[in-house]
Parts: structure tokens; C-alpha cells; sequence
């Protein structure tokens, strides 16, 4: 067995699993930004609901930053999580 499918870098995690994991969500101020991000993360999460989200606009009102706490299972669901809403439009970052 090479070192390579011993460890494969990319299943390496320092998340126990499962988690409450926050993740920040950037985009334009708009109406519907905090309902459409809600959206992606129930596609993965059917329970998650806007309680647990913090709300934090710029200083300008430009942008909007939501931290939202969501329920993770395992670092394949986590990664999923984060490939919808980079792919979403109104999505500008996702850390």
C-alpha cells in the first residue's frame, strides 16, 4: 500500500464530526440574501432555520455577513455545504 491510500490528503480532517461548525456567508445587501443562503444550507440541513444565523451588514450597507451555525456530520457534508453556496450567485465568500 502506497503512502498516498494510507492517508489521502484530501479525507484529513481536525473536525470531530459530527459538529455545530459556523460558517460565514458574504454577498450584496439584498432582500432575499439571508433567504436563499437558508436554502442552500436546508438542501443539506432540512432542520437549519434562520435562528441560527448572526447578521452583520458593512459599514457602508453594501455588503452582508452572515455567520450561520450549522450541524455537520461528517467533512463530505461540510464540503458539500461549501460547494453550493460558493456556486450560488448572490454568494460573494464563504469562509
Amino acid at each position: 500500500m502506497t503512502q498516498q491510500e494510507q492517508t489521502p490528503a484530501a479525507e484529513e480532517t481536525l473536525i470531530e464530526f459530527p459538529t455545530n461548525f459556523p460558517i460565514k456567508v458574504m454577498g450584496e445587501t439584498h432582500d432575499d440574501f439571508t433567504l436563499e443562503v437558508t436554502r442552500v444550507i436546508q438542501g443539506h440541513w432540512p432542520e437549519f432555520d434562520t435562528h441560527l444565523i448572526e447578521m452583520r451588514g458593512s459599514s457602508n450597507g453594501k455588503y452582508l455577513s452572515l455567520t450561520c451555525l450549522v450541524y455537520v456530520t461528517s467533512k463530505p457534508q461540510l464540503d458539500d455545504i461549501y460547494r453550493s453556496l460558493t456556486s450560488h450567485p448572490m454568494v460573494k465568500v464563504v469562509l
